[in-house]
């Protein structure tokens, strides 16, 4: 070896040569090219131990240096051999038993150690088959090396040779002695396969291996790869579990699962990464066999003979998968095929983990596995795409190399994020594309992309549109993508079915293809750049020639194709909009003639909005479906309008003054008459259709002749402020499901057999002021009023145009007879008070959803409690609203976010009947109340003042200071000092600089470890206090320290977040005590416990000291009545039920914002007081 030969050559000057050798090779150092170094004896372990060490390292993407040389030619180390030591961040040494006989060994093992003590070089030896103390004191086969080495030098006639062998032989010692004090492993009686196994685990975690550049780059992923771990790592279940994660190409579903298995392969006895499955298989004809073939290799490490038949392979992998605990991802599956050939039906061994990557989300659960008796356990995981800040970020890494846009680019960077609308790959490629030009390469690029069809990224997407099973599908996908993104799911299918395309099983499709995605609003969703490339997939119809397409969407294609009169029947769909044109002042104030849609004989969809067209109407094709005419100028529907197939009609925003008598010629008034007669005779002139629109339509004064309209379904006339009437023939509408009269405020007669329809699930009466007017409950049915709301039926804010358009949600609603059928009701903004309301709503035996918001009520109704299947409740924005007591035993969801901040009016009580269904609660931040207020069974705040003795005896709170200053009346009542109550644990905050003199257990600083006394009295609990200081003076309110009390010796551990309330605003140091009600159950006499105060900025806030006391029986007066007994009939506290609360990892975190959510998932904070992986156990409901 060099450096060792020129040590011994020149003794005096070792140390300055051995520096600058290692300062020689610092370029090398710095940047290391091996993970691993492996030092071994050939002769031993070469063709066995060691060469499967290496091959599992190597598979195991761990770098690994092996030298190839079988003889040792020559005295000293070979340059390379040293090189490669100081180039890797690890060495394995293998001592086996004649290790020591080979000098380049030696001479490998004292560079190694050196290597350890001057750059952090990790040394991980291997005992293999020989004892430490023989490689420590030189016994054994190393005595005898040892011995031969020491001949060799005895017999050196050269004197200098010899002293260098004298050196050398001192060294090897040396390095013999320390390298067995080192933590080893030993082989002996191990399997090796295991034993190599675990090694390749300690290495991979010792070397941080995942945090490596090959690893892929994942912006804005924290989240995703928190969830998938968290799955991963989680034992809670012996079964084996699946995991499929879905998106849209591109989306980043196999970067997500790729990254996973980088940081967990090692965790299981057999791991296996098959990747773009679906490309494999149709690429080759054998394809499937490959990919089975190399599955079958990784879960048994060995070659296999040559299989030619699916089924074979299938059985061998099925056996391979139920002996092993087995880590395995599918890398974009296609079909079934795919999915039972790799995974067969016989299921997997106990803590087996199955990822599976795909575009249809109902592959995984129509697989064989799922057709036995016993199922796996299986979860979805759902990607959507990149926020806009980590869009940002991803963009400019690509584009820029680092996080920010450059100067001038922030406009082009933003457009091209917001096109991107966070896929992943597109702002990858667009970015990569886009680096080292300047600006105006830029907005050309972009002006391109609307025009280009063969990008890559749309290469991708259209994978998923190509795997549509049938055409019926595909025609669906491009009629949403040209015109119902954004438009209700019920009214697309509607529309659509009448257009003799299949909804039903389509829409499925599409969304299990993740082409399509139903939102909130029950709208249509679907992401810009998929909704694209099914417009480029009409383009292709014909590139150049747009009426020759069968859709148009584009307002100035459609625009330039009327005005030429080039339509042609090949046209199904059509979009004018001339606001759209009016923006970039092309068309502004032209008229279009009728006769340009002459020749469109199949046209099934068309929207016309605010487009001033002249001529007979005659010209419309007689196949029209859907038809949307926003702002249409004319004063009454054309009588040679052809409406006989017409399913919707929108007119919102238009003219139009009377829906009855409504055919009419308005530009031949001298024959309406008689034209109004023929329509009377004709009362099925309209009988297809379903769906009437006629928002926002001012002039519009009554409705009518309902009789010519015998399958309406829905109707929906929103702020016609002018409406007075309703016909009372709306009877005769016996298939209406949804009516939206909202804020019709004129609307003063409504008729009074509408409490007759039988099918009628949803009536939208918002804001009609039926408070001024008062209401009346009728026999005709059941009082009904429904809000045309986010989680209503129908979406009237998406629905309000047949198409492209919408209009302002804003809506209100009166009171009338309602039908017995209807589900929803709303009351909101009708400035009706508690006392306005009938008794009883009990002959509404259906209605699921009450909606009373912005009415000025006091307390809940008292007939809201009569209906028996009441499931949602929404009180929002009710500023006088005090309390809500008993609502129904059947709800479900409470809504009761007031508007007003809390220095406002709250609500002060919610009480539940103890037999309540469990129960989802929304309800603004109430921690900041200075009054008295109580969720009962959640929450309870009270000012001091109003506290009982004997309660705060219980609690052991005497001789406090600021409760003299209370009964001496020097308190503020701005500055009420409050109690809380909550998960059994009673809380007050108060200004001072010293904890209460009867805490004799403290600590300085923000933490206080302790032994439970024993005694022979009961524990009843334990009194925590701490004095919290700050630097500065808030003017709002500071985050609250978190109290985390751990019992050592039961393991268990509670972490309490109790918000700060208002007393603590500008204050420079305050006390918060506490008072935590165990019992035996959860503290003993004996138990460690440790207590710690975590701060949220350190720099600004800290806690000066901490104490703790225990309570017994002695220390709480003696009564026949348990004071605390309201208190510990709560059910989520301590010694009751707080499964809700408790982590996978054992943890119980106490915080009430638990109680009105409903994921499980932890906040990012909640990382530093859990164990790595942890998440909620299961779902919160409040009772």
């Amino acid at each position: 070896m060099v450096v060792l030969s020129e040590i011994l050559l020149e003794e005096s000057s070792s140390t300055h040569v051995h520096s600058s050798s290692v300062d020689s090779h610092s370029s090398i150092t710095d940047v290391h090219i091996y993970d691993v170094f492996l030092s071994f004896r050939g002769a031993d372990t070469r063709q066995g131990f060691t060469n499967y060490l290496y091959e599992a390292l190597m598979a195991a993407n761990i770098a690994t240096f092996l030298d190839d040389e079988e003889i040792e030619t020559g005295e000293d180390l070979k340059p390379e051999l040293e090189s490669a030591i100081k180039a890797s961040r690890a060495s394995v040494i293998v001592l086996s038993e004649n290790y020591a006989t080979s000098t380049w060994c030696l001479d490998e093992l004292v560079l190694i150690l050196e290597q350890r003590m001057v750059s952090n070089h990790i040394v991980i030896p291997i005992f293999y088959h020989v004892e430490p103390s023989d490689v420590r004191w030189q016994e054994g086969s190393f005595g005898d090396a040892m011995a031969k080495h020491k001949q060799t030098m005895k017999e050196e006639t050269d004197a200098e040779k010899r002293s260098q062998w004298a050196r050398k032989t001192e060294r090897w010692n040396k390095a013999l002695f320390e390298v067995a004090n080192l933590k080893g492993n030993d082989v002996k009686a191990r399997l090796e396969t295991e034993f190599i196994k675990e090694i390749v685990k300690d290495i991979y975690r010792r070397l941080h291996v995942t945090l490596r550049s090959t690893q892929p780059l994942l912006i804005g992923m924290d989240y995703h790869i928190n969830f998938v771990t968290s799955w991963v790592k989680d034992a809670s279940s012996h079964n084996a579990d699946i995991l499929t994660i879905l998106g849209i190409g591109g989306i980043g579903k196999t970067s997500l699962a790729k990254y996973v298995f980088a940081l967990h392969w090692h965790e299981f006895h057999t791991s296996s990464y098959i990747e773009d499955i679906n490309r494999r298989c149709d690429g080759k004809f054998n394809g499937l066999l490959d990919i089975q073939k190399q599955l079958c290799n990784d879960l048994s490490k060995r070659g296999s003979t040559e299989i030619h038949d699916v089924s074979v392979y299938t059985s061998k992998i099925e056996n391979a998968l139920a002996r092993k605990k087995v880590f395995l991802i599918l890398d974009d599956i296609n079909s079934l095929k795919q999915l039972d050939a790799l995974l067969g039906s016989k299921g997997f061994h106990p803590g087996s983990k199955i990822i599976i990557t795909t575009k249809d989300t109902s592959l995984t659960q129509s697989c064989a596995l799922f057709k036995t008796k016993i199922k796996p356990k299986h979860a979805t995981h759902f990607l959507e795409g990149l926020n806009w800040i980590d869009s940002g970020r991803l963009l400019c890494f690509h584009a820029f190399m680092c996080n920010h846009p450059k100067a001038g680019y922030e406009e082009v960077s933003n457009m091209l994020v917001k096109y991107c609308q966070g896929h992943p790959l597109a702002l990858e490629v667009l970015g990569k594309s886009l680096h080292n030009r300047d600006v105006a390469y830029w907005e050309g690029f972009m002006e391109g992309l609307k025009k280009e069809t063969s990008s890559p990224i749309n290469n991708v997407l259209r994978m998923s549109f190509d795997s549509l099973p049938f055409n019926n599908d595909k025609e669906l996908f491009k009629h949403i993508a040209c015109f119902f993104v954004g438009i209700d799911r019920d009214v697309t299918e509607t529309i659509l079915n009448a257009c003799d395309i299949n909804t039903v099983t389509g829409i499925t499709n599409l969304i299990d293809r993740c082409l399509l995605s139903i939102g909130w609003n029950n709208e249509l969703k679907m992401h810009q750049l998929i909704q694209e490339m099914g417009r480029f997939e009409v383009c292709q119809e014909s590139l150049n020639k747009p009426w020759k397409r069968s859709r148009l969407w584009c307002h100035k294609e459609s625009f330039r194709v009327l005005k030429q009169k080039k339509g042609k029947e090949n046209i199904v769909g059509l979009a004018l909009d001339m606001r759209m044109l009016e923006k970039e002042k092309l068309g502004a104030s032209f008229e279009l003639k009728t006769d340009a849609l002459i020749n469109m004989d199949c046209l099934m969809l068309l929207q016309l909005n605010y487009v001033q067209m002249n001529g007979s109407y005659a010209n419309l094709s007689k196949e029209l479906r859907g038809l949307c005419m926003h702002g249409f100028h004319l004063k009454a529907i054309p009588s040679d309008l052809p409406m006989e197939n017409l399913v919707a009609l929108d007119l919102s925003y238009s003219n139009i003054e009377s829906f009855v008598n409504y055919y009419s010629d308005p530009q031949r008034p001298q024959k309406r008459q008689k034209l109004d007669e023929v329509s009377l005779n004709n009362k099925r002139f309209l009988r297809s259709l379903k769906i009437l629109i006629l928002n926002f339509c001012e002039k519009l004064h009554s409705l009518g002749d309902f009789g010519q309209l015998p399958a309406l379904e829905t109707l929906i006339v929103r702020n016609c402020i002018g409406l007075v009437k309703v016909c009372e023939s709306i009877d005769k509408c016996g298939e209406l499901v949804l009516i939206d009269l909202s804020y019709c405020s004129k609307l003063k007669i409504l008729p009074r057999n509408i409490g007759m329809l039988k099918k009628v699930k949803t009536m939208l009466l918002d804001g009609c002021n039926l408070g001024e007017s008062g209401t009346t409950n009728t026999d005709t049915g059941s009082l009904d009023i429904c809000k045309a709301n986010k989680n209503i039926g129908i979406n009237t804010r998406t629905s309000s145009s047949l198409f492209l358009g919408a209009i302002p949600s804003d809506l209100k609603s009166f009171t009338i007879s309602l039908p017995r059928s209807l589900a929803r009701l709303s009351l909101a903004n009708n400035k009706l008070s508690t006392e306005s309301f009938p008794m009883d709503f009990k002959c509404q035996n259906m209605l699921k959803d009450l909606y009373l918001d912005g009415n000025p009520i006091e307390s809940m109704p008292h007939c809201v409690r009569t209906i028996p299947k009441l499931e949602m409740l929404s009180m929002r924005n009710c500023d006088l609203l005090k309390s809500v007591e008993y609502p129904p035993r059947t709800l479900k969801k409470l809504w009761l976010n007031p508007r007003r901040e809390y220095d406002e009016t709250v609500i002060e009580k919610v009480v539940f009947d103890p037999k309540m269904s469990p129960l989802r609660l929304s309800l603004n931040s109430i921690d900041f109340v200075p009054w008295s207020h109580e969720i009962e069974g959640m929450l309870k705040i009270q000012p001091m003042a109003t506290v009982e003795e004997n309660v705060l005896s219980s609690l052991g709170w005497t001789n406090l200071d600021f409760l003299n200053e209370r009964h001496m009346g020097t308190c503020s009542s701005k500055s009420e000092i409050q109690m809380f109550y909550e998960f059994g644990i009673f809380s007050v905050m108060y200004e001072a600089e010293e904890m209460p003199s009867w805490f004799m257990h403290r600590s300085v600083g923000s933490s206080i470890s302790f032994t439970i006394p024993s005694s022979p009295n009961k524990l009843r609990g334990l009194n925590f206090c701490y004095v919290q200081m700050s630097r500065i003076l808030y003017d709002q309110l500071p985050y609250s320290p978190v109290i985390t009390i751990s019992n050592i010796s039961k393991n268990r551990t509670w972490i309490y977040e109790r918000f700060m309330d208002r007393y603590c605003i500008k204050r420079k140091c305050w006390v918060v005590l506490s008072h935590w009600m165990f019992g035996i159950n959860e503290l003993e006499g004996g138990d460690q416990v440790t207590i710690v105060v975590t701060v949220t900025d350190p720099y600004d806030e800290r806690i000066k000291e901490c104490g703790v006391r225990v309570l017994y029986d002695d220390v709480v007066s003696h009564g026949e009545e348990d004071v605390l007994g309201y208190y510990k009939s709560w059910n989520h506290i301590i010694g009751g039920d707080l499964s809700p609360f408790q982590t996978t990892t054992g943890e119980y975190i106490l915080h009430k914002r638990r109680f009105l959510e409903f994921g499980t998932e932890l906040y990012p904070y909640h990382r530093i007081f859990v164990a790595e992986g942890a998440s909620y156990q299961g779902r919160c409901h409040f009772c």
